[in-house]
């Protein structure tokens, strides 16, 4: 799994009119199946009222099956819940929820043209949607020789790193938060400017 995907950066919200029936979509960041479902509630007590509130997320990285939910509402078989999370799957995005609530409109569309309105409002949402990056962060402690702090002080920026306290008594104890990714390369490079000496005492 990659420790670093892009994520929706906030809630959106898009609607269309398709045969006089009303679609809303609204996209969110979820991480957790908790989340997720507090989501798909909240839309659900927004649109009480609505025919149908079809819903579908993935969570993990963009691509991921591993964890996924759907929903097609009342609607036709595989006519919104599968479309939505297929085009879920097959967006840039991770940890992502979609709910399409749709207020019926008196013209039957068909299931071929249910699959396009629901994947469509998805797919409108994605495009209207900002991204931003999700992070997997580690926090790690690094006892050093004090005559190794200032190397160490100039090594943190280079892995994005920050100091989130420090300690000094027999040696130098710092508490480091990092991206996963930086976690082997920082240690290695410690390892080398202590020449060994560099320990990484367990966290607290």
């Amino acid at each position: 799994m990659s420790d670093r995907y892009p994520i929706p950066a906030g809630r959106v919200q898009v609607e269309e009119e398709i045969k006089k029936s009303r679609f809303v979509t609204t996209l969110s960041p979820a991480e957790t199946i908790e989340e997720a479902n507090g989501f798909i509630n909240e839309m659900r007590s927004q649109f009480t009222d609505a025919s149908h509130n079809c819903w579908a997320f993935l969570l993990g990285p963009p691509g991921s099956t591993t964890n996924v939910g759907m929903s097609d509402d009342g609607e036709p078989h595989n006519t919104a819940g599968r479309p939505m999370l297929n085009v879920l799957v097959h967006s840039d995005l991770g940890d992502v929820a979609a709910v399409v609530t749709r207020y019926w409109g008196g013209t039957k569309l068909g299931k071929g043209g249910l699959v396009r309105a629901y994947s469509g409002g998805v797919q409108l949402a994605l495009e209207a949607c900002g991204r931003t990056e999700k992070i997997g962060w580690a926090d790690i402690s690094v006892s050093i020789h004090y005559d190794a702090v200032t190397g160490l002080k100039r090594l943190v920026p280079e892995f994005e790193t920050k100091i989130v306290s420090e300690e000094y008594g027999h040696n130098a104890l710092f508490f480091l938060r990092l991206p996963v990714e930086f976690v082997d390369p920082l240690k290695a490079s410690l390892v080398e400017l202590t020449n060994g000496t560099v320990t990484f005492p367990p966290l607290p």
